[in-house]
């Protein structure tokens, strides 16, 4: 398959807007030494019988490293997780195995990350992490698949987990960069996001992927908000951005918003489509629920990138 890439033209940004964001809570600006890395993963899972959401948080800053797995219970609002501390200084901690209960149902987690090659708080190859049910493997992260098999001694999941829902704290001066599947049926993508925001020029923003810019913001006091649809690999992506914190706050008090969503933006049509008809009836894959059947869970999967981006001195 032929690689492509090129973007689309601006589309109006009063139809359509970020999703909000919760503000942050603290009052104390964030600096190199407090600030902390992390990537959040859910993905869709199906464990003890449920289509679960499963939680995979990355944390990382000066003193620590850590990994927190946490599933989602049916029996109640609560879910059940599981902690691994990765200290750099501690090389047993990079390859282990912990149990805990799901709705009285053991869960096992393996982890080897000795080989581990990191970008920011979330390994990139080299290391494998595996979720374990019922002698089967429902969740498998990494490269190292092989491994896990044989150390596991489980079978594959009869449906693969999926991820839909990715966040990302980063921090930097100037540039921010991570790195997603848009399909994960393809490669990984190099997104990085550039700004200059003090100087004698306009501030400027720019956003590129696998190293082509596809979105280049002039006047960024006047577009700090906005969304343009962009083609990766002949996949429509549509791009929003709020970096009101960024022109308007003081450093490290506020971060930049990004969300990175596939697929074309929704008509009026499809909306009316995808809502519930007539007096009483239920949707079989609303938002507002944590489960899905097998048949409502490639619609409920479609995946969706959030970048916040702090600015530090």
């Amino acid at each position: 398959m032929s690689y492509h890439i090129s973007s689309s033209k601006a589309q109006s940004t009063s139809n359509q807007q970020p999703p909000p964001e919760q503000k942050s809570s603290t009052n104390e600006p964030v600096t190199i030494k407090t600030a902390q890395s992390t990537v959040t993963c859910v993905y869709q899972a199906h464990l003890a019988g449920f289509w679960r959401n499963v939680t995979v948080l990355w944390c990382k800053n000066l003193m620590n490293h850590t990994l927190s797995i946490s599933v989602d219970s049916v029996e109640s609002d609560h879910h059940q997780s599981c902690k691994i501390d990765l200290k750099p200084w501690h090389f047993w901690s990079k390859k282990g195995y912990k149990t805990f209960e799901v709705d009285h149902n053991q869960v096992d987690v393996y982890w080897d990350l000795r080989s581990a090659k990191f970008a920011g708080p979330e390994p990139c190859t080299d290391f494998y992490v595996a979720l374990v049910s019922d002698e089967e493997v429902v969740l498998l992260i990494g490269d190292y698949k092989k491994k896990a098999y044989k150390r596991t001694k489980s079978r594959p999941a009869l449906v693969e987990a999926v991820l839909f829902y990715k966040k990302e704290h980063v921090f930097g001066k100037k540039s921010f960069s991570t790195r997603a599947k848009f399909d994960y049926k393809r490669k990984d993508h190099d997104i990085v996001v550039e700004s200059s925001t003090t100087g004698p020029r306009e501030p400027e923003m720019w956003i590129s992927i696998d190293g082509i810019v596809l979105i280049h913001i002039r006047n960024l006091q006047w577009k700090f908000r906005g969304n343009q649809t962009v083609f990766v690999d002949k996949l429509p992506v549509q791009i929003f951005w709020d970096v009101h914190s960024w022109l308007f706050c003081n450093p490290g008090t506020g971060h930049g918003l990004f969300i990175f969503k596939p697929g074309a933006p929704e008509s009026d049509s499809d909306k009316e489509e995808s809502n519930c008809n007539g007096e009483g009836s239920e949707c079989s894959s609303s938002s507002n629920s944590k489960y899905y059947s097998a048949q409502s869970h490639s619609v409920a999967s479609h995946f969706c990138l959030f970048l916040c981006a702090w600015k530090i001195e």
